[in-house]
């Protein structure tokens, strides 16, 4: 059996999308399998932050497919002041999911059994940048990096710059065989409307709560449960509902978008004096992608 094969049994590397018209309520469905290995596998990061950046890169995926626009880009950046992880980002644009996780390896070393949110990133915040495609528009939100969870932070962003009633559960399980991690994002939208009023879709709406309810009973093990399908985890949870309407999402790969023309391109954009700076004692610029670990040499 192929991987790509394997992959498509496991329910790996698309997003479900789903909505619940009675209840005025939509929602995506992520599992992650072999693009989760392959980005992690870029840098030789401790189990622990492993599970850290699957967790974000979950979560990336589920607000990513929110978007409907051709060639828009969620990006999600946690920076820290004084924190152990001085840099996480991901981002997810037509499906290529990427991201990356800079940290002081020393610090780390000393921390023990303690990898709490708060003990990682310290003094932090978390900034999430909706780039629509088309319209030249940018949305994006500023939050503190409180709470148990990479994810609490994420449903404390939608609560305050969204104001969109929203719920996210996110699993990470990891093994001799590889890192699965699965996540759902359910939310409530205005009469719904996606894109309505968003003042009239509140958190203590009563069909927002039933919702939230059924969701919120969904287990860690049934999302990075490779012998349940998505589709399956939506018919847990609303079977008793009148209608679920259920859509195909994205395919997911790696997205790591680095070549030589574009650092070329980038680099063009910097004036003679600075780009001579760089040069190194044969006139080439060497350029480090974080994302794909990998380096290339540039002549100017």
């Amino acid at each position: 059996m192929t991987e790509n094969m394997e992959s498509k049994q496991a329910g790996f590397d698309r997003i479900l999308g789903f909505s619940i018209p009675e209840h005025d309520a939509r929602g995506r469905i992520v599992r992650l399998g072999p693009v989760l290995d392959e980005i992690l596998g870029a840098h030789d990061y401790p189990p622990a932050l492993k599970n850290l950046l699957s967790e974000a890169l979950v979560l990336c995926a589920l607000m990513g497919g929110l978007l409907k626009r051709e060639s828009s880009q969620l990006t999600m950046q946690a920076q820290t002041k004084g924190g152990v992880v001085e840099l996480l980002v991901c981002d997810f644009r037509d499906g290529e999911l990427r991201g990356y996780l800079k940290h002081d390896q020393e610090r780390f070393d000393q921390l023990g059994a303690d990898t709490s949110l708060e003990t990682l990133f310290g003094e932090g915040y978390l900034a999430i940048t909706f780039d629509i495609a088309e319209l030249g528009e940018r949305y994006q939100g500023i939050v503190p990096l409180e709470g148990d969870s990479l994810t609490s932070a994420v449903e404390h962003y939608f609560e305050r710059s969204e104001q969109v009633p929203t719920l996210f559960r996110t699993a990470v399980r990891g093994g001799p065989s590889g890192y699965v991690a699965g996540g759902m994002l359910v939310q409530h939208m205005a009469d719904g409307e996606e894109g309505g009023e968003r003042l009239q879709a509140r958190a203590d709406h009563p069909e927002w709560e039933h919702v939230s309810i059924m969701a919120g009973s969904i287990r860690d093990d049934e999302l990075v449960d490779q012998n349940l399908q998505p589709e399956e985890i939506v018919w847990r949870l609303f079977h008793e509902e009148s209608q679920v309407r259920v859509v195909q999402g994205a395919q997911l790969s790696r997205g790591c978008r680095c070549s030589t023309v574009h650092f070329e391109q980038v680099l063009a954009r910097f004036p003679k004096e600075d780009r001579r700076d760089m040069q190194d004692e044969n006139g080439i610029i060497l350029v480090d992608c974080a994302f794909c670990s990998r380096e290339f040499p540039i002549q100017d």
